[in-house]
């Protein structure tokens, strides 16, 4: 082969859009083929009433490199907060007092940089802080890669090291449920420790959370657009991909079929979930993509809450011991400011949220509107002026003990053939910077596979590999591009008020 390759990407997620960029920085010719009529993936933004809502809350932190790579490619890290130290308000549920687990100021190595967070974090009683303290110390020591360990759950492996009930709901899953978007017992303790060690054990600023000042599509799918027409790359959206196959000789490659014609490649990266991508993969594709159908989804909901004035101080909080979780102010970021001045727009994030994803808005509006009521006393007098739902049901694969070895790598056994998504093998969990490693990675795959070799040795999985790149390091899969674009929030109009 000779020439510059033509990449084909499938699906305009994180994952595909990183795709796309390394390929195209790298030479290729690249066409990004997106059923929707927007990129972004599940990380885009609507507008409603007089306000730009995003359809859920993301929040990245200081290790994550490859998404922060990606930020910087597209050129709108600016555009968002990180924390100079990791600093976590916390309500308890039960009682309303107030905690905060905090990195400390001292420059201790890690992990000792952890101790003082964790000995002085006031929602747990002392001796539970000093045990947390050990099962900290133990998680540091165990290899996430082990099958032994993805096998087994987290919920199982804190009970065996001293973690009641209290340690477990304040201080483990308030770190790894909003990660992993399911409850201890129903997480890979592979996947758990990864957060953990990755997050808050290797490095003392890794676990520094950061945050988008604007709406999400401006952040990823709107800048990604333009950093990619300015890389010479082709971006059609509203275009489903129906078929891909092998052309034949004597070019050989691919074809994709899309309901707008067929488009030739030398090489494709299907960046779409996990069952589209096994409705679309040939035959050959390799044993390891046969069970992509059994990694199954978990859904994440979305409160979404304005009141007539503010309630609510600092840009989020925490709850334990109550539905809340994770509480978002996203008043400057909707715009609804500068129509009312004076209000306050809530986004509670709730992860694992088998619980509350059927429940309809009438049912969920009086639980929050209550619940934000009883744990922030400044709404005392404040009228809920704006209430509504938005609901990811596919949000992410369910990281169960032993979805390890339903992940596939990006690379397949068809030459030019590469998958994408946080839900491949990333080492990481279905987030934003498992999306954009995969895409880095499969772009590498792909071209590498159809004898188009471009820069990189494999799988950018490594934090140096992203570095490299000087692209895209979450998130959740990117969208269906077999099926027709749904309403962006909530799905159904009855679940909006």
């Amino acid at each position: 082969m000779s020439g510059r390759p033509t990449l084909v990407v499938v699906g305009g997620g994180l994952a595909g859009l990183s795709a796309a960029l390394v390929a195209a920085d790298a030479g290729a010719r690249v066409v990004v083929l997106e059923a929707r009529p927007r990129l972004g993936g599940l990380t885009v933004s609507f507008e409603r009433d007089d306000m730009t809502v995003d359809t859920g809350q993301h929040v990245f932190l200081r290790c994550c490199h490859a998404y922060r790579g990606f930020l910087r490619r597209v050129g709108v890290e600016h555009l968002t907060t990180l924390q100079d130290r990791l600093d976590v308000p916390v309500v308890l549920g039960a009682t309303g007092a107030r905690a905060r687990l905090r990195r400390t100021r001292l420059r201790l190595p890690a992990p000792l940089h952890l101790a003082p967070a964790l000995l002085g974090y006031a929602a747990l009683p002392l001796g539970d802080r000093i045990r947390s303290s050990l099962a900290a110390f133990l998680i540091g020591r165990l290899d996430p890669a082990d099958p032994r360990v993805d096998g087994q759950s987290f919920g199982s492996w804190l009970r065996a090291h001293g973690q009641g009930p209290a340690a477990t709901e304040a201080l483990w899953e308030l770190l790894t449920v909003a990660t992993l978007n399911a409850t201890a017992d129903h997480s890979s303790l592979g996947l758990a420790a990864k957060v953990v060690k990755t997050g808050l054990l290797e490095k003392p600023d890794a676990g520094d959370i950061g945050w988008s000042n604007v709406p999400l599509s401006r952040l990823h799918g709107d800048a990604a657009a333009a950093a990619l027409q300015a890389a010479g790359a082709t971006v059609r959206t509203g275009v489903k991909v129906r078929q891909l196959e092998r052309a034949t000789a004597p070019d050989g490659g691919w074809i994709v079929t899309t309901d707008d014609g067929p488009v030739r490649a030398d090489a494709v990266v299907l960046a779409t979930p996990a069952p589209v991508t096994a409705a679309l993969l040939p035959p050959g594709a390799g044993p390891e993509l046969a069970g992509l159908t059994e990694l199954g989804d978990a859904p994440i909901v979305n409160i979404h809450l304005v009141y007539d004035r503010p309630v609510m101080a600092g840009p989020f909080l925490a709850a334990i011991g109550s539905p809340l979780q994770w509480v978002f102010d996203r008043t400057g970021s909707s715009g609804i400011a500068a129509r009312h001045p004076g209000w306050q727009y809530l986004a509670v994030s709730l992860s694992a949220a088998d619980e509350w994803v059927d429940r309809p808005v009438a049912e969920l509006q009086p639980i929050f509107d209550q619940e934000v009521r009883r744990l922030l006393p400044a709404t005392a007098g404040a009228t809920l002026v704006r209430f509504f739902v938005t609901r990811e049901r596919t949000a992410t694969f369910r990281p169960a003990p032993g979805s390890r070895a339903l992940r596939p790598t990006q690379a397949t056994a068809l030459p030019g053939l590469a998958v994408a998504g946080a839900w491949t093998a990333t080492d990481w969990p279905a987030t934003m910077e498992g999306a954009v490693r995969s895409g880095l990675a499969a772009a590498v795959a792909a071209l590498n596979g159809a004898d188009r070799p471009v820069a990189g040795d494999g799988p950018a999985t490594r934090d140096s590999d992203a570095a490299k790149t000087g692209s895209p390091s979450a998130d959740p899969p990117p969208p269906d591009p077999t099926a027709a674009d749904p309403p962006p929030a909530d799905q159904t109009a009855a679940d909006q008020t």
